[in-house]
């Protein structure tokens, strides 16, 4: 039985270019894990093993590997950054026990930071906040903890304070021990000498310690009492509060360094033993019924209960698929038969490992708060629960987003179509915010993801890993339907043809819905004019008309049905006649409902040098966008936005040429807003040619 005590499942997350791969580097590197440090830039790094991240210097899944400091087992994820990826990082913080926040030093609070915050947050996830790069030009980790206090809304609990500032940056001031922790030029991260605080930082020190003190003693009231009577507390004390705090979400201990220049670092790995929560301080995972509603029981963190295991990511290589695994309760052995709660089938443990990047090492037992990878299962995806066979439990499954882009493509010839088939099935399976649909008109293959950058990733992947040559069709916007009055209206359903005919008559309200509803039926017949046995299929007709709206063919949203009446025949009524009812119902009254086209709308996020601002911003405004907000930072500005995702497509390239070459975006989606006229009648035109082109 190994000690829980000694794990911590933590996870690496920030905005792209914060950090977060060459943190991991350095931390793989202090810990003994590698002997060489491999560089992002240089795309040479241990967790970057994919040649599509290799080239473009960013993280596209999300790595695991375990490492040792202090006699303490850390299972590290390091996970993407870009907006696209997002996936990655939720799914990530889903089965972890703690973070390690990193954000620029004069990048700040960057708007993936925030995203992930949020997931953060969602899932209870305690952190440590690392402001990183202080040896660059415009760093200043003061006006990161205002951020981190203003855009996040959070308590940072500073622990340490730099000494010096861009390339002077030498050292940190540890508040803890009231020393100074200075660096030599070396680049070697051992080679630091701890000394007394520099005098001209004595009183910020003093200043800050006091607050750090006040905050920490407020977690326990005997603590509290004593330091109101003027007794300082101890430092296993204070680290006591300090950690009751952290876990509890209260604060987030706050550090800084430069983990390009190897400084700083020891002191974040102490601070993940010392405040971040082992399996055993985290609340357990519950466990929900087929409906998703909780069931009151919890898959305790205990070796000896029954196995509770959530899958959070599938990746295939070279040895077969490797399904990732949270093991919450129980243990695993090589050779188990284990249950899959989502499917119902069962499943046998070939081979386990324990994951270094894309290095493996197998093992032949896991226990609960392991983080491993599982060789060889058949039909485990994403967010299904590993279970014992005689006691069996699903845990709460994860949610993922819509996606918002499309692309039709096509193998170049027979030989590359059943290689598309296969490859298409294993990418799916490793990442669920991409999803893929045959267009039974066209016979197209519709790729749908999360942003441009999203999709041509998966064409890359697509070409060198699976060796699949395909042509790629233009991107296509996933727009939607709505309507926005409401119509009661009337529709019946006949038809003789000798023998029993088919007869439903129903008399129904549609209206517009609240945003966010979906689609909603409700039945108020009172009495036997639809018998109850049909108001199911009345139900079934209208749900499968949602996915074709009445102005070009694209789902509707938002709306409700209400059954007010109806008529039935004794002999010719059946649910497939009130189905077909439902049906025509739909296309007969949709058109009256004051019908509209919708247009995914893109929260945006974008930075320009100052001088070129105005350029920026006529450009946004050029292509719909709705500006909300400008923020000066050390380089320029940042300007938030709201634009449609129509308008977007090629951005990056535009905002370089006019910003030469030092802006920068990042894009997400937020919500759907009605298209104005003349790009809604675009819209339905392209439609109508595109039908009209399918008949021919």
């Amino acid at each position: 039985m190994k000690d829980l005590t000694k794990y911590r499942n933590i996870g690496i997350f920030a905005h792209v270019d914060a950090g977060k791969t060459t943190t991991t580097e350095r931390i793989l590197k202090l810990s003994g894990k590698i002997h060489k440090i491999g560089e992002v830039h240089d795309g040479e790094s241990t967790m970057d093993f994919m040649d599509q991240e290799a080239e473009r210097g960013i993280t596209i899944q999300s790595a695991a590997t375990t490492c040792f400091w202090n006699d303490h087992q850390f299972n590290v994820i390091d996970t993407p950054g870009h907006v696209d990826f997002t996936i990655e990082v939720y799914r990530s913080l889903k089965v972890l026990d703690g973070g390690v926040g990193v954000f620029c030093g004069s990048g700040g609070v960057e708007p993936q930071s925030e995203t992930n915050w949020r997931y953060a947050n969602d899932s209870e996830v305690s952190r440590i906040i690392y402001v990183n790069k202080l040896d660059r030009i415009g760093a200043d980790f003061y006006r990161v903890v205002a951020q981190v206090k203003k855009v996040l809304g959070a308590t940072p609990l500073v622990m340490v304070l730099p000494i010096g500032t861009e390339s002077d940056f030498v050292g940190l001031v540890d508040l803890m021990t009231m020393k100074a922790h200075v660096w030599d030029d070396s680049g070697q991260p051992e080679n630091f000498t701890i000394e007394d605080i520099p005098a001209d930082m004595l009183d910020k020190a003093t200043e800050y310690r006091a607050e750090m003190v006040e905050t920490a003693v407020e977690q326990d009231d005997d603590v509290m009492e004593k330091y109101l009577d003027g007794e300082q507390p101890d430092i296993e004390t204070l680290k006591k509060c300090i950690r009751k705090g952290t876990i509890d979400l209260a604060f987030f201990p706050t550090y800084c360094g430069s983990s390009f220049k190897n400084k700083g670092l020891q002191l974040i790995l102490d601070a993940v033993v010392d405040y971040l929560p082992n399996p055993l301080d985290v609340k357990p995972l519950p466990e929900v019924d087929a409906e998703g509603a909780e069931t009151g029981n919890f898959a305790v963190i205990d070796p000896e209960a029954p196995l509770r295991g959530l899958a959070f990511k599938i990746m295939d290589d070279k040895f077969g698929a490797l399904t990732f695994t949270r093991i919450y309760s129980g243990s695993i052995k090589k050779g188990d038969t284990i249950l899959n709660s989502f499917t119902g089938k069962t499943e046998r443990v070939g081979r386990m490992v324990e994951m270094h990047a894309d290095d493996r090492k197998e093992i032949d037992v896991a226990q609960a708060g392991d983080i491993i990878a599982i060789v060889g299962l058949k039909n485990v995806q994403t967010g299904h629960t590993l279970c014992d066979i005689k006691n069996p439990a699903t845990l709460e499954p994860m949610v993922f987003p819509d996606p918002v882009i499309s692309i039709a493509v096509a193998p170049k010839d027979k030989a590359n179509a059943e290689k598309l088939g296969n490859a298409i099935g294993k990418m799916i399976q490793e990442d669920p915010s991409f999803r893929v649909e045959t267009d039974e008109e066209t016979n197209e293959m519709i790729l749908k993801g999360m942003g441009e950058l999203h999709l041509d990733i998966k064409i890359d992947i697509l070409k060198r890993t699976h060796k699949v040559e395909v042509e790629v069709g233009a991107p296509q916007v996933a727009y939607r339907e709505t309507i926005t009055k409401p119509v009661s209206d009337s529709y019946t359903h006949k038809k003789q043809s000798g023998g029993s005919g088919q007869f439903a008559k129903i008399d129904y309200t549609i209206e517009p819905g609240e945003v966010g509803s979906g689609f909603i039926f409700e039945s108020k017949i009172v009495g036997g004019n639809v018998p109850k046995e049909y108001i199911p299929a009345v139900e079934k007709g209208f749900k499968f008309s949602v996915n074709k709206g009445p102005l070009a063919g694209y789902p509707c949203l938002d709306f409700k049905v209400t059954l007010q009446d109806g008529g039935f025949h004794a002999v010719d009524s059946s649910a497939i006649a009130f189905e077909i009812a439902a049906k025509a119902a739909y296309r007969q009254s949709m058109v009256k409902a004051g019908p509209q086209i919708l247009e995914p709308m893109m929260k945006l996020d974008v930075f320009s040098p100052e001088e070129k601002i105005g350029d920026v911003i006529g450009d946004l405004n050029r292509r719909r966008g709705m500006i909300q907000g400008q923020e000066p930072t050390p380089g320029g500005v940042r300007v938030k936005a709201e634009a449609p995702l129509s308008a977007m497509f090629g951005y990056i390239g535009d905002l370089r040429t006019m910003t030469s070459g030092r802006g920068q975006f990042s894009m997400e989606f937020s919500h759907y807003a009605a298209c104005p006229r003349n790009i809604a009648e675009e819209v339905i035109v392209k439609a109508k040619e595109r039908e009209e082109a399918l008949r021919k």
